[in-house]
């Protein structure tokens, strides 16, 4: 047996084996002597018997009783194998092995395949011996990497391009989050870590590109917890000459595209409830929101004084910074509404005083045209008419500066780079934003962000524990 080999070609894998050999008798194999090269690794010993698992699948691998090389072998080793497509007496389609080369020796004991992880934890912090051990968290990211696969497809289909944008970004906007600060030594200065692709690719619009999007890692320097982790995915889009509802129909579409191609299903369990991705998604305000689900209507609240009497009644706390009539919805529905829009349901009609990068709606100056898709209570998507008007644009960053002062910590910077942009000119448009781990969540019935992340972020271990 030779050992720790470069290189092994593989002829087929587990899969191809199933698929090409599973309908034929135990007696037609033996007589079509089907040779195989493959390779994987090599699991659940037992006698003259074991299985191989390699990115596709597992399948069975059947030692001659006169073979020396399973007993050497240490369980979880990596190894190629020539052999023959039979089955055995049970039944079972095999590989009977005629040649065994090891390709790399697993020296660290692997868990029970059966029992997995005793600590839950422990599976994200040490992932590569999860996927050795769970195909089923594997699958998450075959299903990942189809999604994505078919977002490009789709937008492709619809002209968009995609266009990468910087991550190092010397002014953290385009959202409200707190920033990641890193340093450029041969530059001398403070950069951040993107919290948003949105500027950037909203200065490609000024640049006369039409149809553009990225999808991309976003970094925000908060908590972690099942629905947030300090770096995500988002896919962001924009298209000019449309406004948000163009960008609700196409994010509808997109959804309902996806579960068409790639999940062939249009119902998911989510967060204990079934979710219907069915055309077409409920469409309400905010203020109806909250009259629905909390039976306060907002429209008959006369002035800031009767709004903030009202957080008082339902014990509602408020920073400094949120005494205003827009922040004062906002935290009704957020306490009162989110947690119950469990079919999809886009929330429109946002205040501006927390929307400071969208237009406001031409009937009402207080009125953002901005929605959020909310799906078994957690929210999904943004977007809204782009505010292209540098003059209020830098009216909005100045109303965000003063809030800053009052200790909001999550306000983004004030763009200069972006206002001298804007003076150029950029053409209406349409803009959406979508969490790509939380639709995988979705999509995976999975209840925590960890799960969809490859390699999540987790607090320090204790090392007495």
């Amino acid at each position: 047996m030779n050992v720790l080999e470069a290189k092994f070609t593989r002829s087929s894998n587990s899969q191809k084996i199933k698929k090409l050999f599973s309908q034929f008798s135990k007696e037609e194999l033996m007589e079509k002597k089907e040779i195989v090269c493959i390779a994987g690794r090599m699991t659940r010993k037992r006698m003259f018997f074991a299985d191989l698992t390699d990115q596709s699948g597992t399948i069975q691998l059947k030692f001659s009783s006169k073979s020396e090389d399973l007993a050497k072998l240490d369980n979880g080793s990596i190894i190629g194998v020539k052999g023959i497509i039979c089955r055995t007496d049970k039944g079972q389609l095999s590989v009977e092995v005629k040649e065994l080369v090891l390709l790399s020796r697993c020296s660290r004991p692997i868990p029970s395949f059966y029992y997995g992880f005793s600590d839950n934890e422990e599976r994200f912090r040490n992932r590569p011996l999860d996927f050795i051990i769970n195909r089923q968290k594997k699958e998450i990211f075959f299903l990942r990497h189809q999604v994505i696969k078919n977002i490009r497809q789709f937008l492709e289909e619809k002209e968009f391009i995609e266009i990468e944008t910087p991550i190092l970004v010397s002014e953290a906007s385009g959202a409200q989050a707190k920033p990641f600060i890193t340093h450029h030594n041969k530059l001398h200065r403070d950069f951040y870590l993107r919290i948003a692709t949105e500027i950037p690719l909203k200065k490609l619009l000024v640049g006369g590109f039409e149809k553009i999007y990225e999808i991309g890692r976003i970094f925000r320097n908060e908590g972690i917890d099942a629905r947030h982790n300090p770096e995500f995915t988002t896919i962001e889009v924009y298209q000019a000459y449309e406004n948000a509802e163009y960008m609700m129909d196409l994010t509808e579409e997109l959804l309902y595209y996806l579960t068409q191609e790639v999940l062939k299903k249009e119902e998911f369990e989510f967060n204990s409830h079934n979710v219907s991705l069915t055309k077409p998604f409920r469409r309400l305000s905010m203020i109806e929101a909250i009259k629905e689900h909390a039976n306060i209507d907002f429209a008959k609240i006369n002035g800031l004084e009767e709004a903030c009497q009202l957080t008082q009644k339902y014990n509602l706390k408020l920073e400094k910074f949120q005494k205003t009539i827009g922040h004062v919805i906002l935290a009704f529905f957020e306490e009162y509404v989110e947690k119950k829009l469990i079919q999809p349901t886009f929330i429109y009609d946002y205040p501006i005083e927390v929307s400071p990068l969208a237009k406001s709606k031409p009937e009402n100056e207080k009125i953002a045209d901005r929605f959020e898709l909310y799906i078994g209570g957690l929210e999904f998507a943004n977007g809204y008419s782009e505010l292209n008007d540098p003059h209020e644009q830098r009216k909005r960053f100045e109303e965000q500066t003063k809030q800053k002062e009052l200790g909001n910590e999550e306000i983004a910077s004030f763009d200069k780079e972006f206002l001298e942009a804007l003076e150029y000119g950029m053409p209406p448009a349409g803009g959406l934003g979508i969490g790509i781990d939380r639709l995988i969540m979705l999509f995976t019935g999975q209840n925590s962000i960890k799960e969809v992340i490859a390699f999540p972020q987790l607090k320090i271990k204790n090392e007495n524990n």
